[in-house]
């Protein structure tokens, strides 16, 4: 699937009434999001764009928002004291926006995107998730651009898989050209 994205940051209030459907949708129950209201997310998005170290992004496909990225130094934030963070971490998490027709390879070609940007940044020498051990279809796709899972970790909220994935391995996995 051959498409343009560009990412651009979230605004918490110009964009949560965009993402909201998103994040309440029942295929991002992962998310944790589901009861959220409209304030909820503003909320939340509030204290994302208020944390030095966490920013939320908005993703759109040829000119139309498709998905939704956070950066975070997981050093900092989500992962504190469950792993030992080294220099040029970051922590990331992505969600696509649900739609009634999906196109096949899109959510490959949206992490591919997000781990394109978050690798064009040279400080970045890893990227560091956590999704919920039972969310097996994004542990397909992060290995797919190179996340090799290192251990089970409980945080507050879930039991998560801790993959990290390099520069080196990202490359790899999807070719030198990304």
């Amino acid at each position: 699937m051959t498409a343009l994205v560009h990412i651009r940051p979230l605004d918490p209030l110009k964009d949560a009434e965009l993402i909201h459907p998103w994040v309440t949708h029942p295929k991002a129950a992962f998310w944790m999001m589901q009861d959220a209201k409209l304030q909820d997310v503003e909320r939340e998005y509030m204290a994302i764009a208020a944390n030095p170290h966490h920013d939320a992004f908005i993703g759109l496909v040829d000119g139309e928002p498709a998905f939704l990225m956070e950066r975070y130094d997981p050093s900092r934030v989500e992962l504190v004291g469950l792993y030992e963070a080294r220099p040029g971490d970051v922590g990331m998490h992505f969600l696509v926006a649900p739609t009634d027709t999906p196109v096949h390879g899109f959510t490959r070609t949206v992490i591919t995107a997000v781990m394109a940007e978050l690798f064009a940044d040279p400080a970045t020498a890893r990227v560091v998730v956590e999704p919920d051990v039972r969310n097996k279809a994004v542990h397909a796709l992060n290995e797919a651009v190179g996340f090799v899972p290192e251990r089970e970790i409980q945080k507050p909220e879930k039991k998560a898989l801790l993959s990290f994935c390099t520069r080196a391995q990202f490359e790899t996995a999807v070719g030198a050209a990304a």
